[in-house]
């Protein structure tokens, strides 16, 4: 089974922050997705080295400190986690037939924030 892990430094914009961001203006929301997507599009691009038909993720949030709450950060930048693979070409799509189960830990380092993905091929479609 193949597996392959790519690093997100920092942290990525949580809900609370893609809603105030897509209130402010028409277009502050896609702008923020798209450097976010592209950001990880181009580490994916650099770490990952197969394609996957339907892939597992076990997402390490490795955050700054323990302000936000577990599920703004979560549903905020698996979106943006998603599309990067996808417009890396990592897996087809981000839809059921192509992502299997998702798995979130949470850890905290003041230091060093970031998120590691691991990318585990998952059964077949």
């Amino acid at each position: 089974m193949m597996s392959e892990t790519i690093t997100i430094p920092g942290e990525l914009p949580n809900l609370n922050e893609i809603i105030k961001a897509s209130k402010a203006h028409y277009m502050a929301y896609a702008n923020m997705k798209k450097t976010h997507t592209e950001t990880i599009t181009w580490i994916a691009k650099s770490e990952v080295k197969g394609k996957y038909n339907k892939i597992d993720l076990d997402v390490t949030w490795v955050c700054r400190d323990r302000r936000q709450d577990k599920d703004n950060i979560m549903a905020g930048g698996l979106k943006f986690i998603l599309d990067g693979l996808v417009q890396a070409n990592v897996i087809e799509n981000d839809g059921w037939r192509h992502i299997g189960d998702i798995v979130h830990r949470f850890k905290v380092d003041k230091k060093r924030p970031r998120i590691e993905v691991k990318i585990t091929e998952a059964g077949q479609i």
